[in-house]
């Protein structure tokens, strides 16, 4: 595990959304051990029961459910973390839905779905904190693309990529407007994760994908976390508009 127990993000504001599990879980997790207070977020209602496991003293962090499809119910939460927690400093658009369907059968109501949570959701989000990051003159937003949105890839679904593509530009239209403002945006695209879909493969199927990987093996959900706290911090004041990519050499640019 990378070593960000180094108080990077002592004294900083973070929420993250779809951080009931996965990436998400893991990007909050890793904020809190850079030394941040995190504000976890989920459409689930089981991401307060999560935000107490990781602090049962609640200080630190707290869970609020938030449906990123609706402008006001970001605005709502951010308000509320806002009035809670302090002004949120770093933005972390995580939640997204996947669904694997060859392109031919996927129903136009199914692509509006993963499109409202994974595009959709993440332009109210850049909005909602960019309006109030901008007035304080600093801020990060870390968006969550990902390979298939790179170079396209049909395994997560057609809908899944395109949307992942979608955040890719979304965040160098971000960039752009708030650079001058003290704030970054930035976005991680990661690939080859260890995680609960390589939980359910066949051993012999995961040290077949590890093969294909340049560097020999999966990564961990830690890596991508610590990719986040460096974007999150100080430090990295000057890289704005980019799309860090943890993939272990799969893709190369």
């Amino acid at each position: 595990m990378a070593n960000i127990s180094d108080g990077r993000l002592a004294g900083k504001m973070a929420l993250v959304t779809g951080a009931a599990q996965g990436l998400g879980l893991a990007i909050a997790r890793s904020f809190l051990e850079a030394g941040a207070t995190v504000a976890l977020t989920d459409v689930n209602e089981q991401v307060s029961a999560v935000a107490r496991e990781l602090d049962p003293t609640g200080k630190r962090a707290s869970g609020y459910v938030l449906d990123v499809r609706s402008e006001s119910a970001w605005t709502a939460v951010y308000d509320k973390v806002g009035a809670a927690l302090g002004p949120i400093d770093i933005l972390v658009n995580n939640a997204a839905m996947t669904i694997s369907k060859s392109v031919w059968d996927i129903p136009a109501d199914e692509w509006d779905d993963v499109m409202a949570v994974n595009l959709r959701g993440v332009f109210f989000g850049c909005r909602v904190a960019g309006r109030h990051m901008r007035e304080r003159g600093k801020g990060r937003i870390i968006n969550l693309s990902s390979l298939a949105g790179q170079r396209g890839g049909v395994v997560a679904g057609a809908h899944y990529s395109a949307s992942k593509a979608g955040i890719i530009v979304l965040t160098k239209c971000f960039a752009q407007e708030l650079a001058g403002k003290g704030v970054t945006v930035n976005a991680i695209a990661p690939a080859a994760i260890e995680g609960p879909m390589t939980k359910e493969m066949p051993a012999e199927k995961v040290q077949g994908l590890a093969k294909t990987i340049p560097v020999g093996r999966l990564g961990s959900d830690t890596e991508v976390g610590a990719a986040a706290v460096y974007l999150a911090a100080d430090d990295a004041g000057f890289v704005t508009g980019a799309t860090l990519d943890v993939n272990g050499g799969v893709f190369m640019r």
